[in-house]
């Protein structure tokens, strides 16, 4: 099974991230990782750190002549901005952050502490190891996406787009919007965010295509494929809400109009003509695309801040005010796009077992023969 940690502070040194249970053979090309931290990098409304972070990626273990060995991956960052010794301290949390609690926690007096460590800033690690996970995955044809379906009250309406499509007007967009019409409008919100020193949150759709049937297991609660996803889409910084598939929508259906009717065609398999489930029946994959749905709240610093109270005097502030964005929500897509890969690389690790990407694709191959059966 795969594992990782990661390490380092928003303005400390370098991040860090150390990938264990890869498999030995695998072919990694580092400009592919750094393509994936690039688009982590982008989105309008992003603030002005990521003009200063050049985020290459340095392997410094498990690779000989760029093949993997089995061994731990060991993936630097280095930080251009690397000040956190000369910054000053802060005393004014900010609400919606982990300001407050965190200092309480740890006993700080000094919030910078916390906020070094809780930024975001760490899920560029995490979006360096879910793009070996990428790579680990396009051996087995499945793709991955992610595109932004709502920033404030602006909803996108793709419904009737292939993956294909979605993917293609992804590209020509600056928030990974496939609706161009709403996309204008979003544009203009984020405007008007910033001029007005506020925030915007919204949410992103997340497709995992070519997953087949039977990844996860229903034997036990934390084996389940919808337990993972859940998990990893609410671990990154301002998520607030997960859905797959049509979760809130079916929630307010007859059961006849929420399921997925089953059909079977010799060359196909079995399949289905709607995708309310999102892919996942029973914590199980059940062969459609997996469909999964974050809500990220707006972002916690803000030019005009909230009121709060200095954890030294006890008096009543105004929050600190940090470097920020407007709006992360085409970010958070794309750091989606890696902990969702992360998740299935281990799923299909833990169904297939194998200690070389050889063996593991013999017995994916032959599975997905026999379940076309």
């Amino acid at each position: 099974m795969l594992r990782f940690l990661t390490g380092g502070e928003s303005h400390g040194e370098a991040l860090s991230a150390i990938l264990d249970g890869m498999p030995a053979g695998l072919k990694i090309d580092t400009k592919a990782i750094d393509e994936e931290l690039a688009r982590r990098k982008k989105g309008y409304g992003r603030g002005e750190r990521m003009k200063i972070e050049a985020d290459r990626v340095k392997l410094i273990s498990g690779l000989k002549k760029g093949i993997t060995l089995g061994s731990p991956l060991t993936l630097i960052i280095e930080n251009k901005d690397f000040s956190i010794e000369r910054l000053p301290e802060i005393t004014r949390p900010r609400p919606g952050h982990a300001d407050l609690a965190g200092a309480l926690k740890y006993e700080y007096k000094d919030i910078r502490n916390v906020l070094e460590r809780a930024s975001a800033r760490e899920t560029a690690a995490r979006v360096a190891v879910g793009a070996i996970c990428k790579i680990f995955l396009s051996e087995f044809r499945i793709e991955i996406l992610s595109h932004v379906i709502m920033i404030g009250n602006v909803e996108a309406h793709t419904g009737d787009l292939s993956f294909e499509q979605i993917k293609e007007k992804n590209i020509k967009s600056s928030i990974s919007c496939a609706d161009e019409a709403a996309e204008k409008i979003m544009l203009e919100e984020i405007d008007k965010a910033k001029d007005a020193g506020e925030s915007l949150g919204g949410s992103f759709e997340v497709i995992l295509k070519n997953v087949p049937a039977g990844l996860g297991s229903y034997l036990q609660w934390d084996r389940r494929l919808d337990t993972a996803f859940a998990g990893a889409i609410m671990s990154i910084p301002g998520i607030k809400a997960v859905e797959i598939g049509n979760g809130i929508d079916v929630s307010r259906r007859l059961g006849s109009k929420s399921h997925d009717e089953i059909f079977f065609e010799k060359e196909r398999g079995y399949f289905r003509k709607t995708n309310y489930a999102g892919g996942i029946e029973g914590g199980l994959s059940n062969g459609e695309d997996i469909i999964l749905r974050g809500y990220m709240k707006p972002i916690s610093t803000l030019k005009k801040p909230l009121n709060s109270v200095d954890i030294l005097t006890k008096e009543p502030v105004k929050a600190q005010v940090e470097r920020a964005d407007v709006c992360a929500v085409p970010s958070a897509g794309f750091i989606a796009e890696a902990m969702s890969a992360y998740v299935i690389s281990n799923s299909i690790l833990d169904k297939f077992g194998g200690d070389s990407i050889f063996e593991i694709k013999r017995g994916f191959d032959s599975y997905v023969e026999a379940i076309k059966k």
